[in-house]
């Protein structure tokens, strides 16, 4: 298929209009949503499928693991694809590949050849899918809405996934309960609408030329991100925060053996989370970070340690799903400030860099804290290791605060060079 023209008349004046009347930013958001939908219906069914199978919190753990390796090992890749070649089919193909994966999914559950090892191998393949689809998909935005919109832009982006994450969940949990092969053929479909949709995405300027592949070339994002402290503060205490407080690795479990509900209240717990953030990401999309983001990055994780000790002590479904919802309102104000100062602070030919290694602290906090809460929870029981988790988060947000003063001092989202007047 032949590429989008980068000169549509959709952009030509939008820095005027409000970005959901944008039709360039409207069909990004739809792909991110169709995206996220699917893969939290994914995650959803993978995780009640294995647990059904094994009966092993370990055994959860190690589908995070399963999806978190292929993107440590290829970040350094990625990155460079998503700032060399057109970062609309790299989301386009990598869509393909995971409707591809949920396909062999419902083919082995309908014919009875599903297994955990065959879980495992199916969800490296969407974790490597997914790997070269985040920094594309993300460093997609600055071509898409005005610099000046990028914070409400980042923050409306955020929403579609949380919507995506209220919706996937319950109706993955729903299918799932109807049956595995329908949540996974549910998925195949999704996935393969937002390939369909990336297409669609005009852009506001041609992409950067090719830059030559060299050594520096490939660790530029690294040595970018280290040479920035406020970029590396927030990367840094977004990863270990919800590495140690991931929760959300052990809902399958918390549903069946602690609150004893089904597929579909293991939905609504998931959910739980993204409601929260969805409210949050509303809210930010209103009324944006204008003054201290850092100060509120670091109030946002220590409320979300909080909220996570809540949901580890509790034995009701209601509380619950609150201190979920609250966690997911907290995490908010971490991602929407962590994904701004990326897009603003970067360059537009090394956004996709830098994208691929936040997309690896990303998928390690996510990814590889669910292997680490199925580890701890092997170890001391579910509901010990989230209450110890959540304990750590409020301990890594404390210490952060001494490490990274110049996060907590932030006093805006754009630099403090470009925010000065000129002479």
């Amino acid at each position: 298929m032949p590429p989008v023209p980068t000169d549509s008349s959709d952009t030509a004046d939008s820095s005027t209009v409000s970005l959901p009347k944008q039709p360039a930013f409207q069909r990004f958001w739809c792909t991110r949503i169709l995206s996220s939908l699917s893969f939290q219906m994914l995650a959803v069914a993978m995780g009640w499928h294995i647990y059904a199978l094994t009966h092993s919190a370990f055994a959860l753990g190690l589908v995070g693991l399963a999806q978190f390796l292929p993107m440590f090992l290829l970040t350094l890749v990625v990155g460079h694809f998503a700032d060399r070649y057109d970062r609309r089919r790299i989301a386009a193909i990598c869509q393909s590949l995971e409707s591809v994966a949920a396909l062999l999914f419902a083919w082995g559950t309908f014919g009875g050849w599903i297994s955990a090892p065959v879980i495992y191998v199916l969800a490296a393949c969407v974790g490597a899918a997914r790997a070269f689809e985040s920094p594309a998909v993300a460093s997609l935005l600055p071509g898409v809405v005005p610099r000046g919109q990028l914070p409400k832009a980042t923050a409306w982006a955020t929403s579609a996934n949380q919507t995506a994450q209220i919706a996937g969940p319950a109706l993955g949990g729903l299918l799932y309960g109807i049956g595995p092969g329908a949540a996974y053929l549910a998925c195949m479909l999704s996935f393969a609408a937002a390939a369909t949709a990336v297409w669609g995405i005009p852009l506001r300027a041609k992409p950067a030329s090719r830059a030559p592949v060299t050594l520096e070339s490939v660790f530029s994002g690294i040595a970018f991100i280290r040479k920035q402290p406020v970029i590396l503060g927030a990367l840094s205490l977004d990863l270990f925060a919800v590495l140690f407080g991931g929760a959300t690795a052990l809902l399958p479990v918390f549903a069946r053996d602690v609150l004893h509900t089904g597929p579909l209240g293991l939905g609504l717990l998931r959910s739980g989370t993204a409601i929260g953030a969805l409210a949050g990401t509303i809210w930010l999309a209103h009324f944006p970070l204008r003054n201290r983001p850092g100060a509120a990055m670091f109030g946002g994780v220590i409320a979300f340690g909080v909220a996570t000790l809540v949901f580890g002590m509790s034995r009701q479904f209601i509380v619950s799903l609150l201190a979920l919802m609250a966690l997911g309102a907290s995490d908010t104000i971490s991602v929407v400030v962590r994904l701004s100062l990326v897009q603003l602070r970067t360059p537009d030919e090394m956004l996709g860099r830098v994208s691929a290694v936040n997309s690896l602290f990303i998928g390690t906090s996510n990814q590889l804290g669910e292997f680490e809460s199925g580890v701890t929870a092997g170890w001391w029981g579910a509901r010990t290791a989230v209450r110890v988790g959540g304990i750590a988060t409020i301990t890594v947000a404390l210490l952060w605060m001494k490490l990274f003063p110049e996060l907590r001092n932030t006093r805006s989202l754009e630099r403090e060079e470009e925010l000065a007047p000129s002479a």
